[in-house]
């Protein structure tokens, strides 16, 4: 995300913004991908690898657990695509900033998840998963949207970065936590598939995020609407992760028994 937004500001340094708006969008991102994944200890010990039909079978039986997890999900997906993939349109169209500006404040963002995320990652290693799931899902509730709304009052490209910086802290924070945290209350036996069922849910509605908040600020009138739209998320995985882990800890007792 870093280089694509370096990208863009290069891009707009060089050319001319008819030239921007002709091809130079299309410039190419450069993408790496991992070609193996070192599988867990607890997936290695199993000795049966169950077949299509057995996967299937048990994310029905495990539907609720999936569709908790995609309330997980949404809050990251929403968070996500708010602070990058939106930030350049909202900076430039609604806020009349510089596309420059935008794509700076974007880059500072990339960096900022960077940092946050293996840091509240290790935090959460340490004081539990719910905690932090918890608290920054509730800062998000009660911050998100008085954050825009302080931003679109002014908008500079200062207001604009400490505004960005704040939701990146609040995202990154939350995702350090969730990604282990969905994969822990997942069952083993659907652990990958129901991973990926939540995630991929999820984002085909974090991925209109865009389209939602321009769709919000048009019907509202309200420059701030995203603000709302990222705290409605918040409130999805706060639901979520009070059924998630009530549900796992009634599993263990179970097991327990």
């Amino acid at each position: 995300m870093v280089f694509a937004a370096l990208i863009g500001v290069f891009m707009n340094r060089l050319l001319a913004p008819e030239q921007m708006t002709a091809w130079g969008w299309r410039v190419p991102f450069l993408f790496i991908i991992r070609r193996s994944l070192r599988e867990t200890d607890e997936f290695l010990a199993k000795k049966h690898r169950p077949s299509m039909s057995e996967i299937a079978r048990s994310i029905a039986q495990n539907w609720g657990v999936v569709l908790a997890g995609m309330g997980l999900v949404i809050m990251t997906t929403v968070s996500f695509y708010m602070i990058t993939a939106y930030t350049p349109t909202f900076g430039k169209e609604v806020l009349k900033l510089s596309a420059i500006d935008a794509l700076v404040v974007t880059v500072c963002v990339g960096i900022s998840n960077l940092v946050w995320l293996p840091v509240m990652g290790a935090v959460s290693d340490r004081v539990g998963r719910r905690p932090v799931l918890l608290v920054f899902t509730i800062l998000t509730i009660l911050t998100s949207y008085p954050v825009v709304q302080w931003l679109v009052a002014e908008p500079s490209f200062a207001r604009l970065l400490l505004c960005e910086l704040w939701l990146s802290f609040l995202y990154g924070s939350y995702n350090g936590a969730m990604v282990v945290a969905l994969t822990e209350v997942m069952p083993v036996d659907v652990r990958t598939t129901g991973f990926s069922m939540a995630y991929s849910l999820a984002t085909t509605i974090g991925g209109f995020t865009p389209a939602i908040s321009t769709y919000l600020i048009h019907v509202t009138g309200n420059k701030a609407a995203p603000g709302l739209w990222m705290g409605l998320a918040a409130i999805c995985g706060l639901i979520a992760t009070l059924v998630l882990y009530r549900s796992s800890e009634a599993r263990n007792q179970y097991k327990a028994a």
